[in-house]
């Protein structure tokens, strides 16, 4: 059975959508970019290579080394 979608956007809204996911892109980049950032500071200042925020499905998790020669420290550890 065919589904039916009772919105179809007109071209305008489509590439309203286009140029929001563009930008989304951007954002997101920019997002990461910052997070290497916090990650190459939180190396250096704690002086343990490889040091990382952890992420599983799209969450951040704890902080761990990409080693992993260092346990996890999960994230309700963090927030104490």
């Amino acid at each position: 059975m065919k589904k039916k979608y009772p919105i179809k956007p007109t071209e305008k809204q489509l590439n309203i959508m286009k140029l929001s996911w563009s930008m989304l892109g951007c954002e997101v980049t920019r997002f990461y970019n910052e997070i290497e950032k916090l990650e190459t500071r939180m190396r250096e200042d704690t002086g343990i290579q490889g040091l990382e925020f952890f992420q599983v499905d799209n969450d951040f998790v704890g902080i761990g080394n990409y080693d992993r020669t260092m346990k996890l420290i999960h994230k309700e550890e963090l927030e104490k």
